[in-house]
């Protein structure tokens, strides 16, 4: 199917209309909130995408895409990844989780999504002569990071260095955009809670725009100097986690006192939290957020992109959830 599409586009009239050469691009972890972005950017710049998916029913966002392929597969599977890695032009890396569980040095979720799945994705890509890798990985991660999540996203960047691939690493700090779970989780919190135990106040972010992240990875596609390069994607501003409360109660009309709690309070509510299904906060959280999720001063987005203020993007689709769940509730209260 890509060999037939990629071939018709070539020949197309319409060809000179886009501003790269179409690829096919496997995306591994193209489902979730970056992936879906970054699905998007790619197919408007005309690559054909091959996303796979644990539950293609859950992706139907992805289904109108007009040159991705859905399919519904175990990544994890070695002899399911050969079959998704067959034909592609490139691979572009980007699973990752913020549970780890236990088990395991890094956390046995951690180990497996962040360390083994890049393991087995060089083993196939060098099998099946993919040299173009772009991985997607973590700000500040590291070897000797304070959390599992950091030292497992450090692990998995070495796997794939070590297997001497055409591989550009990014490294964001937290991503904000509609549908995230940053921005979007304070404002739930805002909206159920009379007023709200703050654990890390002080912990520091740079937050970056999601079709910000997306953009930089889809560029360093026509970027050969990006290969073997290391990328920090930041936004233009620095906040505390307190500020960013604060501003989100603000946007969208829900103030409520906060309490910031002392760094040993902040520890218990991180432990206590881990026996709540869904939580929003773990230890390995806590230990993440003692480091600043910053870039070094004077850090810029590469390709010459400039970063876009958060003040620009959030509240529109802040204010819009509100929006819903006040349309919601009449519907609710009317009997709809």
């Amino acid at each position: 199917m890509f060999d037939t599409c990629l071939e018709f586009l070539r020949a197309s009239k319409n060809f000179k209309k886009f501003r790269v050469t179409p690829q096919n691009i496997l995306i591994i972890g193209g489902s979730g909130f970056l992936g879906s972005q970054l699905a998007w950017q790619l197919t408007k710049d005309g690559h054909f995408l091959r996303l796979p998916t644990r539950r293609r029913e859950r992706v139907k966002h992805l289904l109108t895409l007009p040159t991705s392929e859905v399919i519904e597969a175990n990544v994890h599977d070695p002899t399911q990844l050969e079959a998704l890695v067959a034909g592609q032009d490139a691979i572009i890396s980007m699973v990752g989780i913020l549970r780890g569980g236990t088990g395991h040095p890094y956390g046995a979720g951690f180990a497996r999504a962040h360390v083994e799945l890049p393991r087995k994705i060089a083993a196939v890509a060098q099998a099946a002569g993919v040299r173009r890798v772009i991985h997607v990985s973590a700000l500040k991660a590291a070897a000797d990071a304070p959390s599992g999540y950091l030292r497992s996203k450090a692990a998995g960047e070495k796997v794939l260095q070590e297997a001497g691939l055409d591989l550009t690493i990014f490294r964001p700090s937290v991503i904000f955009g509609p549908g995230d779970q940053f921005l979007n989780v304070f404002a739930s919190l805002l909206k159920a809670l009379p007023f709200l135990p703050l654990a890390c106040p002080n912990a520091r972010f740079q937050p970056i725009w999601v079709e910000d992240v997306a953009a930089c990875i889809a560029s360093s596609l026509t970027q050969p100097g990006s290969i073997g390069q290391t990328y920090e994607l930041c936004g233009p501003s620095r906040y505390t986690l307190r500020h960013l409360v604060n501003y989100v109660g603000k946007v969208i009309g829900e103030r409520r006192p906060i309490l910031a709690l002392t760094d040993r309070l902040s520890y218990l509510q991180a432990l206590a939290a881990e026996f709540v299904p869904g939580a929003p906060m773990t230890r390995d959280n806590y230990y993440s957020m003692q480091l600043p999720n910053v870039c070094e001063t004077g850090c810029g987005l590469p390709f010459g992109r400039t970063s876009t203020a958060m003040e620009v993007i959030a509240p529109a689709y802040l204010t819009d959830q509100r929006g819903r769940a006040d349309n919601d509730a009449l519907r609710k209260k009317a009997g709809r």
